[in-house]
Parts: C-alpha cells; structure tokens; sequence
C-alpha cells in the first residue's frame, strides 16, 4: 500500500526508461496498487513489461462490496494476479483454502497466479518450515491439473526474515526453493515443475541479487520496498 496515481506513474516511467521498452533477458512483472493499474497499464502499454494486481476475490462477482474480481483486472490489461502474499495470511485471515479459491478463479480468467508461500519465524524455530511449505503447496494447489501449474508462478517469502533483523543465506533459500521444486515434481511430474518459476521474496536489493539469482532454483525475485526505487530495481533487473 505504497504510491497514489501520480506517484506510481513516476515510478512506472522511469522505470521503462531505465530499462527500455523490451529488457531481453527477463520478463518484468510491475504491480501497483489498483488505483493505479489503469495509468500504468497505459505506461507500459507499448513495452516488453507486463502488469499484475496485488490481490483479487474468489468470485467473478457479486455482492462483495469493496472487493475486486480476476476478471475485472484482465480487463484493465493485468497479466499477473499475485495471491496469498504473506501480508494479506497475517493481517487479512488468508488461509490456503482461500487462497486455492483465489488461484482457481485467476486462472479461470486465464490469468497468472504469482502463488505466495513462506514460513514464520516460529515455524523455522520450531523445524517445521517444510511441513509449513508443503502444506501450503498441497492445500493451496488442491486440484489443479499439470495444464493449470504451468501457467503458475511460485513465490516463496521467508517470513523469518523479512522485518526481522535476520536475513536469509543464498544457501538457506537455495534450500528451499529446491525443496519447492521436489515438492511441485511430485505433484505434478518434474517436467512441468521446472516450468514453474520459483521467486524468491525475501528482502532481495541491488547487493544480494546476482548471488541469490546465480543459484540453481531461484528463477528471478517477488521484489518488496526495493521496487520503490527505479534505480535499485533497475540494477536488480539487469543483476539476473
């Protein structure tokens, strides 16, 4: 919940121009608040970047007053819809049920869920990160075929280390995000889970990018208060 119109408007142009209209090597994925969505859509309309919301309802409509569905943001050019972010499990009540009705109706909409999984600090305490990321995956993709997880985009957030002080080794999220990767192969057989993209959310800047992004799973970054910097984010960009 960062940047009005006006500001995210600056932030999308001089992100375009720093990167140019077609960054090659990556895809980039920019998503604003949804106020905001429109005006940047218009922003990148004519680039190789693409546009995602931050959140969406399980339904296609209805009497959710103060809600936004999948289908109205395809309308507005979104590509992505990020669910289950580990900010709307802690302060909104998500749970992995919901979230799987989130990533169902995103991809009804022939959208792209960017699927958000991460383990608290208590649960890394207490030798239970796995089980917590396992069960996520399981409950949070019941029922979605091997057509459907290849359109997925996985994100994994160590809550742990994000607000914390501590911060995550390129080894302890390689770790994990490997263990995503087994996890998605035996759901779904290993050719599709090496499809999947597995971000990694963890307080990812312009220092810590090249080495996080040169390990074997980590396939690009779910980038937080860095992303507010044009410059910061431009040089994570052209650090993969």
């Amino acid at each position: 919940m960062n940047n009005g119109v006006a500001a995210s408007i600056a932030l999308a142009s001089d992100i375009v121009r720093r990167l140019g209209a077609s960054p090659s090597e990556c895809e980039v994925v920019l998503a604003p608040v949804f106020i905001a969505l429109e005006s940047v859509a218009e922003i990148i309309k004519h680039t190789a970047l693409e546009l995602a919301a931050q959140n969406c309802h399980a339904e296609p409509d209805g009497a959710y007053t103060g809600e936004i569905s999948a289908r109205m943001l395809r309308e507005l050019g979104c590509r992505y819809v990020i669910t289950g972010h580990s900010e709307r499990r802690q302060y909104f009540g998500e749970t992995n049920g919901s979230v799987n009705q989130k990533v169902k109706r995103v991809l009804a909409e022939s959208l792209r869920p960017i699927f958000c999984v991460g383990e608290t600090l208590a649960d890394r305490e207490l030798g239970i990160a796995e089980d917590i990321i396992g069960e996520q995956l399981g409950e949070g993709l019941e029922g979605l075929t091997a057509d459907d997880a290849a359109q997925l985009v996985v994100a994994y957030e160590p809550v742990w280390a994000i607000g914390t002080g501590r911060t995550a080794s390129p080894e302890q999220a390689e770790q994990m995000h490997a263990f995503i990767r087994r996890r998605l192969a035996a759901m779904y057989m290993l050719p599709v889970a090496e499809m999947i993209p597995i971000l990694y959310g963890g307080s990812v800047k312009a220092v810590n990018a090249k080495i996080l992004f040169s390990m074997p799973n980590i396939d690009g970054g779910l980038i937080g208060g860095a992303s507010l910097n044009a410059e910061e984010f431009a040089e994570i960009i052209r650090s993969i």
